[in-house]
Parts: structure tokens; C-alpha cells; sequence
């Protein structure tokens, strides 16, 4: 049975959770995946804003778990968030998310979770989780070298005149279906856990396991490309667009099960610590729909604001932009690490613009977002532990 006084926690704590899926929703998860296909005029921001609200929420059911463990149980080693901790922890993250939605600059949503719950774990008395900070570090320093190189050299690869774009495109196609087919999904698998689409496949023959997986895999890449490729032959820029929006959804669907787990990882040692058996099914699922009414009704704004402001975009550079997020996206996810998806896309869409001379990257934007970024961690951390500190002595 669980008691007034906690369940009263809990739910204030549960408000705080949806407050903060609400605010990635309009923001990171919700902003990020189709602002290049906007930029593009691929779709309107509209039509965009509605999409990546329904693809995040599945996104959030098939794939939110690792990064909920993550973030819940990783961050911190030697207590467990409390009540109090995980509330002050995703309002401060909520608050610093919220503002930079309506302020029209995308916070780093992975930055502030993070440096909110690490602030309350440890001044609850946790110590650091080093070898998770490393992990964590590690990616958030390469993201913007790796995405926004990669994104450079395809963008660069798509102008090139010697190269026919009836080939490169249809292959970089190849290239996400490959990726895709390795991607793992808890529909496909035993129950708590994932598979991926080959590996459920290639069980269904015998041999090696590992050169049977391979060989499904390439054989469904080289269906993605062929299936491009005879769309290019039919209308070129039809085809592009098609791309592009389905690289869209993908990267909205990434984003759906990574950022969930920023909104919901707080709350799960709360219900350890109760006797409220709930699947953690229906909390992905309750999160989705806090990202998802997020997306709706608050992510046009910024969506506006990485698909203009950052840089000048095209249908080539907003593939190149999309691809790099996508695989970076699914590493976070494979990996449980809490990434920033503003992180991801703006460094691709740099880098895609500097690939046709700068194309309209707004450097002064860039300084500001990063300042905004560093500064949401360091913000978050101090404000939070020092918010619990003050409630603790309170209560």
C-alpha cells in the first residue's frame, strides 16, 4: 500500500516528468528531426510539427527503455534519486528546456537532464558515475566532429558533378537501410528485450549466424536502394523528396526513443521504491504522449528556427544533414547514452552548409547555441543541487 505522503510525491514527480516530455517534445525531439526536410521545402512545419509527434511516440514505446535505465539508475552510484531529487531534477531540466523553446534556441535537452539529475543525486550524497560520465563525454565531444563530417563529406559527394546522383543517392539509401535493418525493436524480440529486423530474419536459416545476419542485411539494403533508384528514374526531385522525408521519420523515430528516456528515467527508482507495479510499457508509453502533445503544439517555432536560421538548406545538404543523425541517433540508443538531439542535427546542418561555402550559417547563431549548450549543463547542475540542498533543509 502505498502512502499519502508518497503517493502525493509521486504524482507531483510524475507532473514534473510529463512537464519535461512536453518541453523536449516542442523542442528537441520535436523541433530537430524534420527541420531539414522544412528547410528543404520538403514539407510544410506544420504538417512536419504533426508527423514527428506520432513517429516520436512510437519511437518512445519501441526503443525508450535503455536510455530510461540510463538516466534512472546510471548517473549516480551510491543512493537512489528520492522523491524530492527526481522532482527538483526534471522541473529545473523542464524550466531551462522551456525557456530556450520560447527564447527560440535550442537547449541541449540530454545537456540539462543530465546535469539536473547528477546536481540532486549528489547532493543527496551519491558519488559520480565516472566511468558513465566518460561514455557520456565521449560522445558528446565527437557528435559535432563525426556528424558534422560525415555530413560535410556527403554533402560535398552530392555536389559533385562526376558523381550522378541517380547512383550516390540510391546508394546512401542503401547505406540507412543497413543500418536500419540492424536496429532493434522490442516487438521483435523476447520479452525485455530487442531484435533487430535481420536477426530475426537470418534465425530462419541455417548456417553461421553471423555471415547469415550479414548477407540479410545487405540483401534488404540493396532492396532500399533499388526501390530509390527506380523512384529517381520516375521523377528525380519526387524521389529526393521522398528521401528525404523518410529520413525524417527516421531520425523522428530516433529521437522519440532516445529522448523519452530523459523525461521518464527520473522517475524510475520512485517506483522501485513503491509498491505501484507498472509496466515499464505503459510509462514509455505515457512519456510518448507527452512528447508527442509537445511536438504539436510547441514545435513549429523551433523547427522555423533550425530550418532557417542555422544555415541555408537544400534537398542534397538536408539528406546529408539527416543521414549522420539518424546512425548517430540509433548509437545513442544502442548504447543507452543521453544525447542531445539539437547537438546532432545542428552540427549536421553546419556541416552540410559549409560543404557549398557556408551557405548561410550564421555564425553568431553557432556561438550562442553552444555558449547556450554548456551553459544549460552548468546551470542545470548548480541550480539543481543547490535547489535540493535548500528544499531538503526544508522538508
Amino acid at each position: 500500500m502505498v502512502g499519502t505522503a508518497t503517493l502525493v510525491t509521486l504524482v507531483i514527480a510524475s507532473l514534473a516528468s510529463l512537464f519535461m516530455a512536453w518541453s523536449i517534445g516542442a523542442g528537441s525531439s520535436g523541433s530537430t528531426p524534420f527541420a531539414p526536410a522544412v528547410g528543404a521545402n520538403a514539407i510544410s512545419v506544420m504538417r512536419a510539427g504533426f508527423i514527428v509527434g506520432i513517429l516520436g511516440l512510437l519511437g518512445a514505446i519501441l526503443q525508450g527503455a535503455n536510455v530510461t535505465e540510463a538516466v534512472g539508475k546510471e548517473l549516480v552510484v551510491g543512493v537512489t534519486l528520492s522523491p524530492v531529487a527526481a522532482t527538483v531534477g526534471l522541473l529545473v531540466a523542464a524550466t531551462l528546456v522551456a525557456i530556450g523553446v520560447f527564447a527560440g534556441y535550442p537547449i541541449a535537452t540530454a545537456f540539462t537532464v543530465t546535469g539536473a539529475v547528477v546536481g540532486a543525486g549528489l547532493a543527496m550524497g551519491g558519488a559520480p558515475a565516472w566511468g558513465k560520465y566518460q561514455e557520456i563525454a565521449t560522445l558528446w565531444v565527437l557528435v559535432p566532429f563525426v556528424g558534422g563530417g560525415i555530413a560535410y563529406g556527403t554533402a560535398v559527394t552530392l555536389r559533385d558533378e562526376r558523381v550522378p546522383e541517380g547512383v550516390a543517392v540510391p546508394l546512401l539509401a542503401g547505406i540507412v537501410g543497413l543500418i536500419l535493418a540492424n536496429v532493434g525493436f522490442v516487438l521483435l524480440g523476447p520479452a525485455g528485450e530487442a531484435a533487430s529486423i535481420a536477426g530475426t530474419i537470418a534465425a530462419e536459416f541455417t548456417g553461421p549466424p553471423l555471415l547469415v545476419r550479414a548477407a540479410v542485411s545487405l540483401v534488404l539494403a540493396a532492396a532500399v536502394a533499388l526501390a530509390l533508384a527506380q523512384d529517381i528514374a520516375r521523377d528525380k526531385a519526387a524521389g529526393q523528396r521522398h528521401f528525404l522525408l523518410a529520413l525524417g521519420g527516421l531520425v523522428a523515430f530516433s529521437a522519440g526513443g532516445s529522448q523519452v528516456g530523459l523525461a521518464l528515467g527520473p522517475l524510475l527508482p520512485l517506483l522501485d521504491d513503491t509498491s505501484l507495479a507498472l509496466p515499464l510499457t505503459g510509462l514509455l508509453f505515457a512519456g510518448g504522449l507527452g512528447l508527442l502533445v509537445g511536438s504539436w503544439t510547441g514545435a513549429p517555432r523551433m523547427i522555423k528556427a533550425l530550418a532557417q536560421d542555422y544555415s541555408a538548406l537544400g534537398p542534397r545538404r538536408s539528406i546529408a544533414a539527416l543521414i549522420p543523425s539518424f546512425a548517430i541517433a540509433q548509437t545513442a540508443v544502442f548504447f543507452g547514452i543521453p544525447v542531445s538531439f539539437n547537438e546532432i542535427i545542428v552540427s549536421a546542418i553546419i556541416g552540410s552548409g559549409y560543404a557549398a561555402g557556408g551557405a548561410g550559417v550564421s555564425r553568431e547563431k553557432m556561438v550562442k547555441t553552444v555558449l547556450a549548450w554548456v551553459g544549460s549543463l552548468v546551470l542545470a547542475f548548480t541550480v539543481s543541487y543547490g535547489m535540493f540542498v535548500a528544499v531538503d533543509a526544508v522538508l
